[in-house]
């Protein structure tokens, strides 16, 4: 975030962090031209404070940080999906505007992601929401509102984006090792189908890229996959709460046998 802050021309005053990741800190700092320093040294002179920080740190931070700088006038954000701007409650109390402010992006160790085109959630006090929201713009995202009672739903619709969606392709690996399909071949195997679904997907929505044996109506094939997957049962479990799912929510044919197929197996 706040490499992608400074190439949209914001200064970073300071990157404030624990002594456990005091070197990842150092770095950051360094690529975005600003301070590293220990929470015992942080100066907290910005106009804008960000935490992006783990979900069950964020009040604690915003309890450690209330006393160190006057917060009168100041904005106070943090990053999380499922939590709502009430964690920065105590900075309010001390004059902050507060707001949560989520990207609905996947993030991993060593890469760093481009917010462009990305979708801001934004919740919180108006004066908050309006300096997010700008922020957002400035980063090439998408901003949107978002009630706080929402905000739990709408990152377990994120886990089904990127998470879950990881976990099941992580399955169908260990069926393909279950059908000896040699593991140089996994990925040229796996990614043209893989690639193909996500553009039909964005192009035309669920229903009209929902495909296969499922779609057809195949009851005898469903049969079979049922059958072999005996012996990965782990796999089989997952085929058959996501086969439930898509029976209940997609179009099919022959929805009544395959449902009555499915609810019949354990």
């Amino acid at each position: 975030m706040a490499v992608a802050l400074r190439a949209a021309g914001y200064r970073i005053d300071e990157i404030v962090s624990r002594p456990s990741s005091r070197q990842r800190a150092v770095r950051l700092a360094q690529r975005v031209h600003a301070r590293a320093v220990s929470s015992s040294d942080a100066r907290l002179s910005a106009h804008v404070i960000w935490f992006c920080v783990n979900d069950d740190a964020i009040r604690d931070c915003a309890l450690e940080y209330a006393a160190k700088t006057d917060w009168k006038g100041k904005i106070g954000l943090h990053s999380s999906g499922a939590l709502g701007s009430d964690e920065l409650r105590v900075l309010k109390r001390h004059g902050a505007a507060v707001a949560s402010v989520h990207p609905m992006m996947t993030f991993v160790a060593g890469k760093a992601a481009g917010m462009k085109g990305i979708a801001f959630a934004l919740e919180g006090d108006a004066r908050a929401v309006q300096a997010a929201q700008a922020i957002a713009t400035d980063l090439g995202g998408h901003p949107f509102r978002i009630r706080k009672e929402n905000k739990v739903l709408y990152h377990a619709m994120g886990a089904f984006c990127s998470p879950l969606v990881i976990a099941l392709l992580a399955t169908g690996e260990k069926v393909a090792r279950q059908a000896k399909v040699p593991p140089a071949e996994l990925q040229r195997v796996m990614q043209p189908i893989l690639q193909r679904t996500l553009e039909n997907y964005v192009k035309q929505g669920a229903a009209a890229s929902f495909s296969g044996p499922i779609n057809r109506g195949d009851v005898a094939t469903v049969r079979k996959h049922l059958a072999a997957l005996k012996k990965a049962p782990q796999a089989r479990q997952v085929y058959l709460a996501v086969a439930r799912a898509a029976v209940g929510s997609l179009p099919v044919k022959n929805k009544a046998e395959l449902e009555r197929i499915l609810q019949s197996q354990k």
